[in-house]
C-alpha cells in the first residue's frame, strides 16, 4: 500500500494526537478486507437465511427458524458463548392476499396493485368500498374537515422528495403519513386509509410498513394498506377525472397476543477489559413480502462476519464484542429495547455500538453519534479507509435498535452504505436475495470489522481519560 508524503504527515500528526500506530492499523484493514473479499461467508449466510427461510415476521415461524439458524452459525464459527434472549414480540399476520381496485363507473373497474400496512385491521368481511379524499399528508385533514371526510377513503399521496440526496431525508419526510394515517384520519370519520408506497420510483411494487392506531379504541380502528408509486399516480389522475370514484379493498389481516421470541447473541470476550462491550448487529426480523434480504438479513449477516473474521485473523479483542440479532424492529423494537434493558438490569458497562440496518449496497462510510471529541477520533482514521472508498464519516443516527443503549460517553455508528436504490426494494416484495451483490454486501463487513478494530484498539475518549486518571 503506498501513501503519498501529504498523506504520511497527516497520518502521523493524528497518530501522534491519538496515539495511532498507523503502520499496523493499515496493514490490519488491508488483511480484513482481503479476508472478507476472498474468503467471505457472509453470503452464503444470507443465502440461507433468505432462500431457505424466507420473510421473518415478528411471530412467525420463519423468525424462529432464523433464530436457531444464527445461532447455529454463531457457534460454527467457534465464538465464546452464544445464547438466546427471550422477548415477547407482536404477532400480526397478513392472511389471504390483498384484492383491490378503483370503479370509475358502476360495474368500470380497474385492478390496482395494494397490500395491507403491518398492524392494520381487516377491512369488514366482502371488503371496503367509498369515495375517495386524496390528501398531500396528515396535516391536509384539518383543512377538510370532517363533513368532507367522514365515510369515505383518505389516499395520502405525498410522495419521497426526489431532489434530496439522502434518501433517507426524504422517507422521513413523508412516513408519518403510513405510520399515523390511519388513527388521524379515524378522527375525522374517514372508513379506511390508502397510502402511497415509500418508493422513489414508479413501479407496480407496494411497500408495507408499520402503522399505529396508538390508543384509538379497537371499535374506531380503520384498515389502511399501502398502494403501489404507479397506481397512486393512476388513482390520483382518476380522482382529478371523476371526483366522485369509488375505491375497493379487501385484506384479512389479523392481530393476536403477543408471543415470544429471541434476540440471538454471540461474544468474544475481551482480553484486557472483559466488562465493557462492544456491540455490532442487524435486525433479523423482516416484512412477510419479500424474504428481507437487504432490510435486513444483509445486515444481521454482515454483523456476525465481522466476528468471524477478527477469529479468522487470530485477533484478541481488550474489549468484549458482542453481535446480536435483534428480534422485532420492523413493528415494534421489542428487541433493541429487550436488551437494553437487560444490559441496565445487570449493570453492564457498553461503550460502543454499530448497527448495520441500511442494505447490503456499497458501503460508503458511517453516521456517527457521539460527543465532539469521539467523532474527532473517528475522523482521523479517515486516511486508513480512503483505499477503499469510504469517506463518509458524518454525525448522525446510529440506528434503531442501538439506540436504548445510548448514554453519555457511549458512541454509537450506523453503516451507511450507497442508498440511492435501497428504497426501490424496502419492504416490498422485491427486497429478495438477487437484489444483492456479494461483493457489496462483502465491503460492507469488511468496512463494519475495521471500525470494530479501531474502535477495540483505542477505545472511546472516555475511556482513555478514565485510564489517564
Amino acid at each position: 500500500m503506498k501513501y503519498t508524503k501529504l498523506t504520511l504527515v497527516t497520518l502521523l500528526l493524528t497518530s501522534m494526537m491519538f496515539g495511532q500506530n498507523t503502520t499496523q492499523d493499515a496493514e490490519m484493514l488491508r488483511q480484513i478486507y482481503d479476508q472478507a473479499l476472498t474468503n467471505g461467508k457472509a453470503y452464503q449466510w444470507l443465502d440461507d437465511l433468505s432462500n431457505d427461510i424466507g420473510g421473518r415476521l415478528s411471530g412467525s415461524l420463519e423468525a424462529e427458524r432464523a433464530v436457531l439458524y444464527t445461532k447455529e452459525v454463531m457457534e460454527s464459527i467457534g465464538l465464546d458463548s452464544v445464547w438466546l434472549q427471550p422477548v415477547m414480540v407482536p404477532k400480526w399476520t397478513r392472511g389471504i392476499p390483498e384484492y383491490s381496485y378503483i370503479e370509475t363507473a358502476p360495474g368500470i373497474t380497474n385492478l390496482v396493485n395494494i397490500c395491507a400496512l403491518g398492524g392494520s385491521v381487516a377491512t369488514p368481511h366482502g371488503g371496503l368500498k367509498a369515495e375517495v379524499v386524496e390528501v398531500s399528508g396528515i396535516e391536509a385533514l384539518a383543512a377538510l374537515g370532517r363533513e368532507k371526510i367522514k365515510g369515505k377513503i383518505v389516499f395520502y399521496n405525498r410522495p419521497m422528495q426526489a431532489n434530496l440526496i439522502h434518501t433517507f431525508e426524504a422517507y422521513g419526510g413523508c412516513v408519518d403519513q403510513r405510520y399515523s394515517g390511519a388513527k388521524e384520519a379515524a378522527k375525522y370519520g374517514a372508513v379506511g386509509v390508502v397510502v402511497r408506497s415509500m418508493n422513489l420510483r414508479l413501479d407496480d411494487l407496494p411497500h408495507t410498513g408499520a402503522m399505529s392506531y396508538d390508543d384509538l379504541p379497537v371499535s374506531e380502528r380503520i384498515p389502511a394498506c399501502a398502494i403501489s408509486t404507479n397506481d397512486a399516480n393512476y388513482l390520483s389522475t382518476a380522482i382529478k377525472l371523476m371526483p366522485k370514484l369509488n375505491f375497493y379493498f379487501n385484506q384479512t389481516c389479523r392481530v393476536f397476543p403477543d408471543v415470544k421470541s429471541y434476540n440471538v447473541i454471540g461474544e468474544i470476550k475481551g482480553s484486557e477489559f472483559p466488562n465493557q462491550y462492544m456491540v455490532v448487529g442487524g435486525h433479523l426480523d423482516s416484512w412477510d413480502l419479500g424474504d428481507g434480504s437487504h432490510d435486513d438479513g444483509a445486515g444481521c449477516v454482515q454483523s456476525i462476519e465481522v466476528l468471524r473474521l477478527l477469529k479468522n485473523l487470530d485477533f484478541k479483542p481488550r474489549h468484549s464484542i458482542r453481535v446480536v440479532m435483534f428480534m422485532n424492529e420492523e413493528n415494534g423494537l421489542r428487541g433493541g429495547n429487550k436488551y437494553a434493558e437487560e444490559a441496565q438490569l445487570k449493570n453492564e458497562n457498553h461503550v460502543f455500538a454499530l448497527e448495520s440496518d441500511s442494505g447490503g449496497f456499497t458501503p460508503r462510510g458511517f453516521s456517527i453519534d457521539a460527543d465532539a471529541t469521539n467523532l474527532a477520533q473517528i475522523r482521523s482514521w479517515n486516511d486508513l479507509f480512503k483505499p477503499y472508498l469510504i469517506h463518509y464519516f458524518e454525525p448522525g443516527g446510529g440506528g434503531a435498535d442501538i439506540g436504548p443503549l445510548k448514554k453519555d460517553g457511549m458512541v454509537l455508528a450506523g453503516l451507511r452504505p450507497d442508498s440511492q436504490r435501497y428504497f426501490d426494494h424496502h419492504h416490498a416484495a422485491n427486497d429478495t436475495f438477487d437484489a444483492v451483490n456479494k461483493r457489496e454486501l462483502e465491503l460492507g463487513a469488511a468496512t463494519m470489522t475495521s471500525l470494530i478494530y479501531l474502535m477495540d484498539t483505542y477505545g472511546t475518549t472516555s475511556e482513555m481519560s478514565h485510564i489517564k486518571n
